[in-house]
């Protein structure tokens, strides 16, 4: 194959690969100049360089851009699923997209278990308590910032893709219950597989790892989080869209369930009302960061290097590879 053009940072090692696979390879990531291409400027960047084949991970592409250039034998996209891609679209021009599945499962997993650490161990509001000069003598921050253990706690999982399957790896070491819901996953050793239902009313910490699909789109309603514990915890580092959020904020508000550690809001960055969200008490929100690791650009460029050196050696069937959750 003669061109190919890389939006997407991808590693040393791995474009040495990629240029011992093309003619010519333009190396252009969108993180040299911070610019996502939407879609006149995706349309301009294609018929300038005219490419045989595209690695992206924001971009836009969609019918109206393949309407302008189609000539792409395949589209690589440095995301688990391709959230920024029409692939309808590139069914009907029968351009098939490599995904990168599972490229930031380990950030994800790590930060998971570190915010919810921090959460519970009142970690942020010690620390800032002890910036504001408050530690003086006669105080007893043993006492002021005593926090919990997660260790023999009941955690369910609703989506049980590879996200979730590092985080119940990493939560091995605390002896935990592990429940999770997931109709496309089958037994998975030492976690019990159970209804929606009972994740909700039985866990001490109900963690979210969903893709948004129309059956997916708040499915997280007010009927399952009202079955929630009141010492329960809610946890998303998925997508807000699963989830029925006005909601879950009064439950927090009203201290119906424990709190919340969330890293997505339904509009990002956060409008006035949601930026509001910081400040109840009892959610720990960060500004979606969890798969936010230098390491992830490693995993990305090994995953999309292998997955096109499979279909260029017809190891592949030639149609959309979609990655996990």
């Amino acid at each position: 194959m003669e061109k190919l053009l890389v939006r997407a940072p991808i590693n040393e090692e791995n474009r040495s690969k990629l240029n011992d696979l093309f003619d010519e390879v333009v190396y252009e990531p969108w993180t040299d100049s911070g610019e996502r291409y939407y879609e006149q400027e995706m349309i301009a960047c294609l018929l300038r360089e005219k490419p045989d084949a595209l690695i992206t991970e924001l971009d836009v592409i969609n019918e109206n851009v393949l309407k302008e250039y189609s000539d792409l034998k395949f589209i690589g996209d440095c995301r688990a699923s391709p959230e920024n891609i029409d692939v309808k679209a590139c069914d009907k021009y029968n351009i098939p997209v490599l995904c990168t599945p599972a490229r930031n499962a380990n950030a994800v997993a790590e930060m998971w278990l570190g915010s919810l650490i921090a959460f519970e161990r009142n970690l942020v509001d010690s620390v800032n308590w002890v910036k504001e000069r408050k530690w003086k003598e006669g105080t007893t921050p043993y006492y002021l910032w005593m926090g919990n253990e997660i260790y023999k706690k009941k955690i369910g999982f609703v989506g049980f893709g590879a996200v979730a399957r590092n985080i119940a790896q990493l939560l091995q070491g605390f002896d935990v219950e592990i429940a999770y819901y997931d109709p496309f996953v089958e037994d998975v050793e030492k976690c019990q597989k159970v209804e929606l239902e009972e994740i909700f009313s039985n866990s001490d910490y109900v963690t979210v790892h969903l893709p948004v699909n129309a059956k997916t789109k708040r499915m997280i309603d007010e009927k399952l989080l009202s079955l929630m514990k009141p010492e329960s915890v809610f946890i998303n580092s998925s997508r807000s869209a699963v989830v029925e959020n006005d909601r879950l904020y009064e439950l927090v508000s009203s201290k119906k369930i424990r709190g919340a550690i969330l890293d997505v809001l339904d509009t990002e960055p956060p409008t006035a009302k949601d930026a509001g969200i910081a400040d109840i008490p009892n959610i720990l929100l960060t500004p979606h960061i969890y798969g936010a690791s230098h390491q992830v650009v490693d995993h990305q460029s090994e995953i999309i290097t292998r997955s096109i050196i499979d279909y260029l050696n017809k190891n592949k069937p030639a149609h959309q590879l979609v990655g996990d959750r």
